[in-house]
């Protein structure tokens, strides 16, 4: 974090020593570990936030490349799908409902009744 070497921690102690005292000294340097230790700590929690949310964006932005990928690949499964289906396509008329004609309903469902009745 800081560059400081071993000749200035120990200019920085002689001059505290003599500013302070030896009885100020202890309460002193137990003082600014602690200042030292919350700074750490605030740093290390800022760095794994900003880590976190930069996995989150990259995973959002996979998820999207590869939503995208899988629309485009359902869209082309479709296709044929589609063509096969289209109006003009024999397949679609095959598949059709046959068209039924209403006074041939009446007669089947008469004789229907009539052979129920005469189970009877």
């Amino acid at each position: 974090m800081f560059d400081i070497g071993f000749a200035e921690i120990l200019v920085i102690g002689v001059v505290a020593l003599i500013v302070l005292g030896p009885e100020k000294l202890p309460t002193a340097v137990r003082a600014v570990g602690l200042w030292v230790g919350k700074a750490k700590r605030a740093v290390s929690s800022i760095q794994s936030e900003i880590s976190e949310e930069l996995r989150l964006d990259e995973m959002r932005r996979t998820a999207s490349i590869k939503k995208e990928e899988l629309d485009k690949e359902l869209n082309e499964m479709k296709q044929p799908f589609k063509q096969a289906f289209s109006d003009e396509s024999p397949l679609s008329q095959s598949t059709a409902a046959p068209a039924i004609d209403p006074g041939t309903a009446l007669v089947n469902d008469d004789a229907v009744n009539l052979k129920k009745s005469t189970n009877e």
